[in-house]
C-alpha cells in the first residue's frame, strides 16, 4: 500500500535552492522566502460507526478552533498565534509556523451532525462524527435454497 504525503510544492522548491545555494555560495540557506500557511495535519478513519478526524494542533487554544460541518464536507478553522515575549532576544532561526488556517474535508460516510463530538487532549483534536443509520451499510445474508 503506497503512502499518502501531503504535496508541498513550495517546500520542495526551497529545498532544491538552498541545495544550489549551499553549493554555489557555502552558505547555510536562504532566507525562508517561499514559506507557505501553516496547516494541521490530519488523520481521516472510518470504524462501522463512525468517521474520526484526528488533528495536529498544538500550542492553539480550543476556543480558538471552530469545526462546521455543511453537506457532507467538514472544515476546521483556527488560528495559532505566535507568543510575542522577546525581552532582548535576538533571534537566529524562526522555524515554528503560525497563522490562520482553515482545513476542508469530504467525508467518506454521510454523518449525523446532531451527535458530533469534539474533545482536545495533547494538542490533538479528535472529532467523532456518528454515521446516519443507512450509511453504516447493512449485511444482507445468503439462505441457501434446498
Amino acid at each position: 500500500m503506497a503512502e499518502l504525503v501531503p504535496w508541498r510544492p513550495l517546500r520542495d522548491l526551497k529545498r532544491e535552492m538552498d541545495r544550489l545555494w549551499n553549493e554555489f555560495f557555502g552558505k547555510e540557506t536562504l532566507p525562508d522566502l517561499f514559506e507557505t500557511e501553516w496547516v494541521p495535519a490530519l488523520d481521516v478513519s472510518e470504524t462501522k460507526d463512525a468517521v474520526i478526524v484526528r488533528a495536529d494542533v498544538p500550542g492553539i487554544d480550543p476556543e480558538d478552533l471552530e469545526i462546521t460541518i455543511s453537506e457532507n464536507t467538514l472544515t476546521i478553522r483556527g488560528e495559532k498565534k505566535q507568543e510575542r515575549e522577546e525581552k532582548g532576544e535576538s533571534f537566529y532561526r524562526i522555524e515554528r509556523s503560525y497563522g490562520s488556517f482553515v482545513r476542508t474535508i469530504q467525508l467518506p460516510a454521510e454523518v449525523d451532525t446532531e451527535k458530533v463530538e469534539a474533545t482536545y487532549k495533547n494538542g490533538v483534536l479528535k472529532i467523532t462524527l456518528p454515521k446516519k443509520a443507512g450509511a453504516k451499510g447493512k449485511q444482507i445474508p445468503v439462505k441457501v435454497e434446498k
